[in-house]
């Protein structure tokens, strides 16, 4: 588990949106930045990354995927599965500390450091230190509510905000 952030994402039809929190801490007890950026845009904008882990080892796997995608058209699926590959094979790849949500307007993908590419059956996922809570109130929400992709992924996150000592209430929000 990855400690300093959370990253939900929600995708319904062919609408999607990706929140973070902007908490970074340092160690177990030290928050040295209350408003991070942990949610950007990829591939001219086409494609919504958010990422907990190391912030630089984040980011260089965020430059991997967009070289991957424009390699593959903007294939995010194939990008994804290059990048995983990648990842899990390279000396120097496998050691980064992160987990990546990737999504386009076709498809959410989580994607990790040990070869996985996970599509979620209902197109929620999160990940970070306040991953299971702002999962459950996605989930939540999603089910029971008429709210759109952009209102839970804010939602899911306050509430994970007031139960995750690692995760703020200054949110970053991206939607295709």
């Amino acid at each position: 588990m990855f400690r300093g952030t959370t990253i939900v994402a929600v995708k319904k039809g062919n609408r999607v949106a990706i929140a973070g929190d902007g908490q970074v801490t340092f160690g177990n007890s030290t928050i040295l930045k209350h408003g991070a950026r942990k949610v950007r845009r990829l591939s001219e904008g086409k494609i919504i990354a958010g990422y907990a882990g190391s912030v630089a080892d984040a980011l260089t796997l965020c430059d991997k995927l967009e070289t991957n995608l424009e390699n593959y058209q903007g294939n995010l699926a194939r990008a994804a599965v290059e990048l995983a590959k990648e990842w899990r094979t390279d000396r120097v790849l496998r050691r980064l500390e992160a987990m990546l949500l990737a999504a386009s307007s076709e498809v959410l993908l989580l994607i990790s450091g040990t070869g996985e590419v996970i599509e979620p059956d209902d197109a929620i996922a999160a990940v970070g230190s306040g991953a299971p809570y702002a999962l459950a109130a996605a989930k939540a929400l999603s089910r029971n509510s008429g709210l759109e992709p952009r209102e839970i992924v804010e939602q899911a996150l306050m509430i994970a905000s007031e139960i995750c000592i690692f995760t703020n209430d200054r949110i970053v929000i991206e939607e295709l």
